[in-house]
Order: structure tokens, then sequence, then C-alpha cells
């Protein structure tokens, strides 16, 4: 009976720490997103190689998938993966950082909203 006292006691007093270090690792990825969106908005070059990831990933990839050309959607990895190394670390920022956020959540949405605002620098 004393361990599961101690358990609930341990339980109860280290709640708090870890809502905190929740909190901070959301503020550490909100700030995380938003230099490296910075970053990438403000190289005119590093930009274009993000829209065109985008583009490549969003329409050509997904369509290249579809018609199950296995040809075109390799061709089209080896070209995004070019662009990546252009972009270098900002992009596995925000790669990680989607990998890391639940964008059902309000703070997952806040993030999204931030690199977002990297896509509508994209020509449509």
């Amino acid at each position: 009976m004393n361990r599961l006292l101690i358990v609930g006691i341990l339980i109860i007093s280290t709640a708090p720490l870890y809502a905190q270090r929740q909190q901070q690792n959301v503020a550490k990825l909100k700030e995380d997103a938003r230099n490296a969106v910075g970053i990438t908005g403000a190289d005119r070059g590093k930009t274009q190689s993000y829209c065109q990831i985008v583009d490549l990933l969003g329409r050509q990839l997904g369509r290249a998938d579809q018609e199950k050309d296995k040809k075109k959607t390799k061709g089209l990895s080896q070209r995004i993966n070019q662009l990546q190394k252009k972009l270098g670390t900002e992009f596995v920022v925000l790669e990680n950082i989607l990998e890391d956020i639940d964008l059902k959540s309000p703070d997952g949405r806040e993030i999204a909203s931030i690199i977002q605002s990297l896509n509508e620098s994209c020509p449509d």
C-alpha cells in the first residue's frame, strides 16, 4: 500500500513538470518554424527551391504515383532530394517539425499556419 501511495504522489508531483516541458517544446517548435520560414523566405533562391519542392510533392509526384509511373516517380524523388540539399538545414527543420506536431491540436495548427505563410510566397 505504501508503494502505491508513493507512486501516486510521484505521478501527481511530476505532472506539472511534464506539462511545462510540453509547453517549452511547443514554444521551441514555433520558434524553429518561424526561424526556418524567415531564413527561407528571405533568400530568393531558397524560396524558389522550396516552391519547386511543394509543386513536385503536391502535384507531380502525386500524379506520377497515381499513374503508377515508377520511372517518373523516381526521377521526381531525385529532383526533390537535389532541391532539399539547396535548402539545407531549414528544410530538414521544417520536415522534423511537421513530423513532431499534431495537426489537429491548436498548437499544431498554429505551427502549420507559420509554415503555410511560406507556401503563400509560391506562385500557383
